[in-house]
């Protein structure tokens, strides 16, 4: 008799109890526990369920799930997917190790470029990447609040090194969470994986760097004059930085980001900025995770986002002044220099 399979989304917060929830009843054969070091939340989803609001449908969805703090983890795990904030990475993937079968994959669906360390920890062949294009705030209390529309929800996977022995295993997993959604274009696979964790950190380093500067939605940093002005800025710079290290960027829902939107010279950047507001529509609710760090008094993953970019930038040679800009400021609010407001848009200046 086949052994049942045996799922962890380990870092069950915001984005993983969404992902934990569905995955927990969308029919799988397989046993999944939703891991987090958050022990109230934690106990509520033992007690009352996983709830799920959605921001974008008003609907709302309680799911049975398997809730476990690490020191409860007693099994091996054949998939875990990893939802951790990414500064901690090392010490997390040292633990998760011994959690993970011989033949298992840890799938990273982190934000920012975070298989290179884990490969160096786990084993290159056990590292996978999933690049989520969706949102969600953690309520508390067993509740997370998704802030995409479900139709819009995606997952691009691909493998680190290229060998692709779990990838299928993966992909039939991920497919169910689509079926249960209504939602068939949920998870797509990639053989370009740097691609695809490039596309992403664009658009982390605009929206989600700008969201944590001003304290704006998505939408209304693509809505605002000056907001939306930055953000373009940002994604050129990434596109730049990118493109230097021979990384071609994926599609995102079909997109080609770059054509859209970096065509160089006044007509290339004017419909560049008409186009913004239209490409995040679907996401306008969105803020940025790391602005929920802001205001319970954490210190974010902004050296990971648009610190990454910089980074990468002086690497290669390729100024990154508005990278660099959100950077400083986030590290100024973090430190009590100044407060996340609109009005630190007129630094960049």
């Amino acid at each position: 008799m086949k052994e049942q399979m045996k799922i962890a989304v380990y870092g069950a917060g915001a984005m993983g109890t969404v992902l934990g929830g569905f995955l927990s009843d969308c029919g799988l054969d397989a046993e999944v526990d939703l891991i987090s070091r958050n022990r109230e939340h934690i106990r509520a989803m033992e007690e009352k369920g996983a709830r799920i609001l959605c921001a974008a449908t008003g609907d709302t969805y309680t799911k049975q799930v398997n809730a476990l703090l690490p020191e409860e983890m007693t099994e091996q795990y054949d998939v875990i997917f990893l939802m951790t904030k990414q500064k901690d990475n090392a010490r997390t993937a040292g633990f998760l190790k011994n959690f993970l079968k011989a033949d298992g994959a840890l799938v990273s669906a982190q934000n920012g470029l975070p298989e290179e360390l884990l490969a160096e920890i786990v084993g290159k062949d056990r590292v996978y990447g999933a690049v989520c294009a969706w949102g969600a705030n953690l309520v508390g209390d067993g509740t997370a609040e998704l802030t995409s529309d479900p139709s819009a929800m995606t997952m691009e996977i691909g493998s680190w090194s290229g060998r692709c022995g779990k990838l299928k295993e993966i992909r039939e997993i991920l497919s169910a969470v689509g079926e249960v959604t209504g939602n068939p274009a949920f998870v797509t696979v990639t053989e370009n994986l740097a691609g695809a964790r490039w596309s992403k950190l664009a658009i982390n380093a605009a929206f989600s760097g700008l969201s944590v500067v001003t304290g704006l939605t998505f939408g209304e940093i693509a809505k605002g004059r000056k907001s939306r002005a930055f953000a373009l800025g940002i994604l050129r710079e990434c596109f730049a930085v990118a493109s230097e290290l021979g990384v071609k960027l994926e599609k995102i829902q079909g997109h080609d980001m770059e054509k859209l939107l970096g065509a160089p010279g006044f007509f290339g950047t004017q419909k560049a900025l008409f186009l913004l507001p239209i490409a995040m529509r679907r996401h306008k609710l969105l803020v940025s995770g790391m602005l929920r760090d802001l205001e319970k008094g954490k210190r974010c993953e902004i050296d990971y986002i648009d610190g990454a970019v910089s980074r990468l930038g002086d690497k290669c040679s390729v100024d990154t002044p508005l990278c660099d800009k959100v950077v400083e400021t986030v590290h100024g609010i973090e430190n009590g220099l100044c407060e996340i407001s609109p009005k630190n848009l007129d630094f960049f200046s």
